[in-house]
Parts: C-alpha cells; structure tokens; sequence
C-alpha cells in the first residue's frame, strides 16, 4: 500500500489546483472589496466594520465545490483538461458576485439574486459532473445525431407555441423563454447544444462529399442535393427563429454556429460566402418587412458625440435607445481601472435596464473598468483556445467537431452581446456566459464544459491506453 502513495500524490491533478488557487483569491477579494463598499463612508473603517465570515459564505462554498471538482476529477478523470476548470471557475464566481451586488439596486429590489446565481452555478457544476460520467463514449452522441435533431425542432416549436400564445402583435419583439411552474426555461440554450451535435455527426460522416462540391452554381461549388438538404433543414430553422420567434440575436448566434461548422467540416470558403449573400438576403427581407429589425439598426447609429434632437426623441422613445446609452455612459464612466466593484451606479431606476443579464457587460465595465474587461475578455478567449486545443487533439472527426463546435458557441456568443453593449451590432437578449443572470444559460454552459472534458479525457486515455 505504501509504495502506491506516491504515485496517487503524482496523479493528482496538481496543475488544475495550483491554477485554482488564482480564481480563489480573486473571488475572496473581490467580496471583501464589495463588502466593504456597503460600509458606512462616515464611520471610520476599524475592526468592527470590517467583513465578517459570514459574508465571505457564499464564495467559500463556491470555493469548496471547485476544490470539490478538483478532487472528484483527481479520481475519476485525472487525465481530462486541466485548465478548463478554473477558468470557467472564475468566470463563474465573477457572476456571482456581480448578481449579489446588483441585486439590491434593481428596481424592485432583490437581495436573493446573488443567492440564486450562485444556486445555478453550484446545480450547474453538479449537472458538468453528470455529463461527464453519462457520456462514456463520445460516440453516443454521434448515433443519436437526429435524435438531437429532432429535440432541438421541438424545443422550437414550445417556443413558437408559448410566443404565438402570448403575442399582442406580428410586427414585434418577441423572448425566447418558457415558464414552467415557478421557473422560466430558455429552449434556445439546449438548441444550441443539439445544432451542434447534429452538424459535427453529419459532417463527420459526409465529410469528403461535402468537401468534394460537385454541384455547381454559377462561380460556386455547392455539395449534392442530397447531402446539402439536411443542411439546409437546420440553417431554416435559423431563420425560422428570426422570422417567427423575432429574437435577432438567437438566429446570429446559431447562423454563426453554422458558419463555423461548415468551414471547420469541409475546409471550404465558398460554402461559407454562399451562405454568408443568403443571409444578407434574407436579412434585408427581414430589415424591410419588420420594422422592429429597423429600429435596432437605428439604435446602433445613435450619435452620442454630436447630441441633437433626432438622438434625444430616439433616447426618449418607447423602445428606443435608452438602454444602449444609458450602457455606454456606464462604460464610459467606469475609465480606466473602473470605480471598484460596489462603488458604482450600473443598477436602479433611471440607470441601466436589465443590467442584471442583457447589460452585464456595461456594469462590468464601469466597476472594473477597461481593465477588467480586457481582462474578462482574455479569459474567453482562453477558454476558446483551450477548447479548440482539445478540438485538435482528439483522435476522431466526430469529437473535433463537436469540440470546435461547442468552443465557437463560447466564442460567437460572447462577440454578439459584448458588441451589442458597446453599440457595434443590434443589442439582443442572448446572455454572456458564466456572467449573466440565469439558470438556463448556466446549465447549457456546464454541459457545453462537460463534453469538452469527457472529450480531452478520452482523448488522453487512447493515447496513453490508461485511465
């Protein structure tokens, strides 16, 4: 027994713990930080005042799970990705903390925000360790390919039944969200997922028919019909969200996705600029029949610089740009290094509407400042490197697919919404993972960071031909 011990030292995770310690230390100043801010700026700051145990629970039970995590890993799946973890960690604890601090100072109050952020991060974790040991071969997934299929284009239909049950107007915005029971559902998040799983099944498997493009049109080298059609299928159900469901940001996110797969399974850009004219097609269609899709394209070219009355009467209107202004103003004011996170005004009547989870990335911004969000970006971009990392050490098409698919969500995702803060695209309703408020993305997340694992894990087993 004795002589196993070293070994069992040597296999532990060691790498993920030393780089957890990082997210570790962050989190707890971070919370001494936000609550010192709530201390009374008259009463000078002596031992009484100072941060109690108690109010550092939250992120020492996020804490422990992690370390949790680290050590079930240690056990069961040692070999899998050791950076992954502690990103997603981090950018996860971050949310908590912005949800607790911004909580109180939504209209109407909500005190227990932070509270449930941090509910559907730990559920989120449990739910990251389930598929891990669910999915033992990744092939599984490749079998059921139109299985995922089919429950993405139920889970669409849900969606269109609960907006036409609700709907007060053709020509309107419309959310994508189901309520059952006391909670509220995004199908959109588990679509994803499953658009995902279909396209890396199918294209692994017609990968050189599609490669090859023996139909032409006109310049272009376009695959057999037959092969094109199921592709097509799901590229409608795109559309079919931007024209039915309304939620621009939901058919940009998962046309993106769709980009992305088609270039990474075939290796061909004509596929891609092909399907970049129809969207820009039928885009136009959509800009010229809803007006709605108007009036975010106006929004997005506000003139903040040069304020005059046609920016005032869009500032004030019904649905116009307040939101997007009142967005910039808090970027804007945030500087540099930021106000510090407790110390500024992102939340409250009059301040930024749904900042919560929409306009995370604005509070972000005027508490940490630009740093921060370099920061923050910096760290997606590492979760998107590594994810893609574990795309190209797999060793079967099926599973570098499905990897590089599930990493471009992270990273498409992340492009719409900051872009839509900072007034580069149409603001949408999509939310920034691991940081905005929500169960449902949260979910999605951790199964997305799930299969990257049980991915890297297999990957490292076949090649070692150990556990």
């Amino acid at each position: 027994m004795a002589s196993r011990s070293p070994g069992r030292i040597r296999s532990y995770r060691w790498k993920e713990f030393g780089l957890l310690i990082i997210p570790f230390l962050i989190l707890l100043l971070a919370m001494t930080q936000l609550l010192l801010a709530n201390v009374d700026p008259q009463s000078s700051l002596n031992v009484r005042n100072l941060p109690t145990i108690q109010g550092l629970i939250p992120v020492i039970g996020l804490i422990a799970a992690l370390l949790g995590m680290n050590i079930l890993f240690s056990i069961f799946f040692r070999k899998a990705d050791q950076v992954l973890l502690p990103l997603v960690g981090l950018l996860s604890g971050i949310g908590v903390l912005m949800a607790t601090r911004l909580g109180p100072d939504l209209p109407p109050p909500d005190p227990a925000l932070g509270s449930r952020q941090l509910l559907w991060v730990l559920l989120g974790m449990v739910i990251c360790i389930g598929t891990l040991f669910a999915l033992r071969n990744i092939n599984w997934l490749l079998r059921y390919k139109y299985t995922a299929a089919l429950f993405g284009i139920v889970m669409v239909c849900l969606t269109l039944a609960n907006t036409f049950r609700y709907i007060t107007r053709l020509d309107s915005p419309t959310h994508d969200q189901l309520n059952i029971g006391p909670f509220n559902f995004q199908p959109s998040e588990l679509l994803k997922i499953c658009i995902v799983i279909f396209f890396a099944a199918y294209l692994s498997e017609n990968r050189d028919i599609l490669a090859g493009g023996n139909l032409r049109l006109g310049p272009l080298r376009l695959p057999p019909l037959r092969q094109l059609g199921p592709l097509a299928l799901m590229l409608g159900l795109a559309l079919l969200l931007f024209l039915f469901v309304r939620e621009l940001g939901l058919a940009l996110l998962i046309y993106g996705i769709f980009l992305s797969m088609i270039y990474l399974g075939t290796g061909k850009m004509s596929y891609v600029i092909t399907s970049l004219l129809v969207f820009f097609v039928l885009g136009f269609i959509g800009y010229s029949i809803f007006s709605y899709v108007r009036a975010r394209f106006v929004v997005v070219g506000i003139d903040v610089v040069n304020w005059n009355q046609a920016s005032e009467q869009l500032y004030s209107s019904v649905g116009g740009a307040f939101q997007v202004v009142q967005g910039l103003i808090a970027l804007s004011s945030g500087g540099i290094i930021g106000a510090g996170l407790g110390l500024g005004h992102p939340a409250g009547a009059g301040f930024v509407p749904v900042v919560q989870s929409d306009m995370i990335f604005t509070a972000l911004g005027e508490e940490l400042g630009l740093a921060g969000l370099f920061a923050i970006i910096g760290i997606y971009l590492l979760i998107t490197y590594r994810g893609f990392r574990i795309a190209l050490e797999a060793t079967d098409t099926f599973s570098q697919l499905l990897a590089a698919g599930l990493t471009s969500i992270f990273a498409i995702q992340t492009l719409i919404i900051a872009a839509g803060n900072m007034k580069f695209l149409p603001l949408t309703g999509i939310p920034l993972p691991f940081l905005s408020y929500g169960g449902s993305s949260i979910f999605a997340n951790f199964i997305i960071v799930g299969i990257l694992l049980r991915i890297s894990y297999n990957t490292a087993v076949e090649r070692d031909g150990t556990t």
